[in-house]
C-alpha cells in the first residue's frame, strides 16, 4: 500500500521520524521558515511527546531548566523553571498547535526500513501501521530521523540472582504500571542516576519508607525551581523577551559550569560536597553516598529542584544504602555486607537501552548501511547517505539547545538547495586520513554499552561533535552550508553514493 501526504501518491518533501521535542521542533522550524515544504511526521506512539510520554513515574520531570530546554521561538511561560513531564508534553503540544504541525503528525506509523534510490533521488519508506497491522510506503526527497537514541521498546534490566525468589512487586520506570499503589508500603529503588534521585522524593511523600540502594555514588546538586531573574524580567518587559535574556543568561551559566568543572574537577568536586554536607544533617556520611569514583561531568549530574531529595533524606522518610547486591530474597534484598533490605516494592532504575534511528534499517541504492561504520558531518549527517539528517542533542547542556540549531541548519541546507536547483546532498569523508573516535565521549553507562552499535566521530571540525552552544549557534545559524565535505547533485544528475 502506497500512501501520499495529502491522499495522492506525491513524495513528501520530508519524512520525520518522531513526534517527541525533537520532531515537533523540526515541523515548527519548517512551517516558520519554509511554509511551502510538505512532510509528515510518523509517530509510532499513539500520541506526541516522545519520552514525555512514554515514562509516567511518580516526579518525572526535565533535568535542564525549561528556558534552555524549550524552543527558541516559542516562551516558557510557567513559574517553574524545572518542570514536570505533563507540563513539558503540554508545552510540546502547544508548539505543535500554534504551528500547525498537529495536522502533520501520523501516529502508530513505525518507520521499520528506509532506502535511498539514487536514480529517483527519493527514500521509500516502509512504515507499520501499529493499529491495523497494515503495511505502508512513502516516498519523500529527505528522511530526518527525530526519534532520539533510547530504546523505547525496553529499557536496561540486569538481571538479579533470587529474582524469582521475590515475592513483592518488581517494576522498570520505563513501563511503570498504572495500577501501582505504594502508600503506607516500603520501597527499594535500585540506581543512582536522574531516574532514580526523582523516584525517591516523589515516592517518599506517600510510601512508609524508601530505600535508595546504589552500587556507585553520582553527583547531584540542588537547583532552584523558580527563576527569579527571569520573574523580575516579566515584570518590566514582554514575555518574550524577557524569555530571550533568561534563555541566553542560562546558557552561559550552564556553560561556565562545565568549562570550570572539566578545568577544575577537584575544586568542583570539594565544591559540590560542600553544597551536599550542607543539604543534610550534620555527620551524615557524605563520603560513603555522595563521593563518585569519577570526576564532575564525566557523567551528567543530577540536578533536583529545590533540593526535594535531600528534603527525603534528611526527614528520613527515605535512606541510602551504597554497596553491591547479593541477591533477592523472598522479602526483599541482601547485600553482600548481609544486610538486609525489606520492600513490598522494588524498582529497579538501572537505566536506559540506546537504540539509533528508531531501529529502522537504513540503505542505500539496496546495501544497507552499517550505522557503525559511518562518520558524523557537523553532528546530523551521515557519510556516504544522501538526504539523511538526525537529531542528537548535548549530553553537557540542554538536548533542545543542539537539536534547535541542527534544525535551522537543516532548513538553510533546504533553501540552498532550493536556490540552485540541486535535487541531493551527500557528506563524502575527507581523502586525507582522518582518526576516528566515539560518537558521545560520555561515561554513562547506557552510552558505554551502545559505542559499538553508533555511528563515530572524526579529529576536527566538521566531523565531529561539538558542545559548545555559543560557537555551535554562530556555525550554524550564520556560518556557510556549503563545504568541500558536502556533494551536491542537481535533479538531472543525482548523487551516487561514494560508499
Amino acid at each position: 500500500m502506497t500512501e501520499g501526504p495529502n491522499g495522492d501518491d506525491g513524495p513528501l518533501d520530508v519524512i520525520i521520524v518522531g513526534a517527541g521535542l525533537s520532531g515537533i521542533g523540526c515541523g515548527c522550524y519548517l512551517r516558520r521558515r519554509l511554509p511551502e515544504k510538505r512532510f509528515a511526521i510518523l509517530e509510532a506512539r499513539g500520541d506526541l511527546g516522545g519520552t514525555w510520554d512514554l515514562f509516567r513515574y511518580p516526579g518525572i520531570r526535565s533535568d535542564s531548566d525549561l528556558f534552555t530546554f524549550g524552543y527558541d521561538f516559542k516562551p516558557w511561560l510557567s513559574g517553574r523553571a524545572i518542570a514536570d513531564g505533563a507540563a513539558i508534553k503540554d508545552y510540546i503540544r502547544e508548539a505543535a498547535v500554534e504551528n500547525g504541525v498537529d495536522r502533520a503528525i501520523r501516529y502508530h506509523h513505525a518507520v521499520r526500513a528506509a532506502n535511498w534510490d539514487s536514480a529517483t533521488a527519493l527514500w521509500t519508506v516502509e512504515v507499520e501501521r501499529l493499529d491495523t497491522g497494515a503495511r505502508v510506503v512513502l516516498r519523500g526527497r529527505w528522511l530526518f530521523c527525530a526519534a532520539g537514541y533510547y530504546d523505547y521498546a525496553q529499557g536496561f534490566r540486569p538481571h538479579f540472582p533470587g529474582e524469582e525468589a521475590y515475592r513483592g512487586r518488581l517494576i522498570h520506570p520505563q513501563h511503570w504500571p498504572e495500577d501501582l499503589d505504594y502508600a503506607g508500603r516500603r520501597v527499594a529503588v535500585i540506581g543512582s542516576g536522574a531516574t532514580a534521585v526523582t523516584i525517591v522524593p516523589a515516592m517518599a511523600q506517600a510510601a512508609a519508607h524508601v530505600t535508595q540502594v546504589q552500587r556507585t555514588p553520582t553527583y547531584v546538586l540542588s537547583l532552584p525551581s523558580r527563576d527569579r531573574v527571569n520573574q523580575r524580567l516579566r515584570r518590566l518587559l514582554p514575555e518574550t523577551a524577557a524569555y530571550a535574556i533568561t534563555r541566553y543568561k542560562n546558557v552561559l551559566r550552564q556553560r561556565w559550569i562545565y568549562v570550570l568543572f572539566q578545568r577544575f574537577p577537584k575544586a568542583a568536586r570539594r565544591l559540590i560536597r560542600w553544597a551536599n554536607r550542607k543539604a543534610l544533617p550534620d555527620g551524615y556520611p557524605v563520603d560513603l553516598h555522595f563521593n563518585p569514583p569519577y570526576d564532575p561531568w564525566d557523567q551528567r549530574l543530577c540536578a533536583v529542584p529545590d533540593g526535594d531529595y535531600f528534603k527525603a533524606l534528611r526527614s528520613g522518610s527515605a535512606s541510602i544504602v551504597t554497596g553491591t547486591i547479593e541477591r533477592f530474597t523472598e522479602r526483599g534484598l541482601r547485600m553482600t555486607t548481609g544486610e538486609e533490605i525489606e520492600a513490598d516494592v522494588i524498582v529497579t532504575a538501572t537505566g536506559l537501552n540506546l537504540r539509533m534511528f528508531g531501529g529502522a534499517d537504513l540503505s542505500v541504492d539496496g546495501r544497507r548501511v552499517t550505522v557503525s561504520e559511518r562518520l558524523v558531518f557537523k553532528g546530523m549527517m551521515l557519510d556516504g547517505v544522501p538526504n539523511f539528517s538526525f537529531a542528537v542533542g548535548y549530553t553537557n547542556a540542554s538536548w533542545t539547545l543542539k537539536v534547535g540549531l541542527l534544525c535551522q541548519y537543516f532548513c538553510r541546507l533546504l533553501e540552498r538547495m532550493d536556490q540552485k536547483r540541486f535535487a541531493s546532498v551527500e557528506a563524502r569523508r575527507p581523502q586525507r586520513p582522518i582518526a576516528t573516535r566515539p560518537l558521545l565521549e560520555f561515561g554513562a553507562g547506557y552510552v558505554k554499552r551502545a559505542l559499538a552499535t553508533l555511528p563515530r566521530q572524526g579529529d576536527a571540525a566538521p566531523w565531529e561533535m561539538t558542545f559548545n552552544y555559543i560557537e555551535d549557534a554562530r556555525q550554524m545559524r550564520r556560518g556557510p552550508v556549503e563545504h568541500p565535505d558536502l556533494h551536491f547533485a542537481p535533479a538531472s544528475e543525482p548523487a551516487r553514493s561514494a560508499a
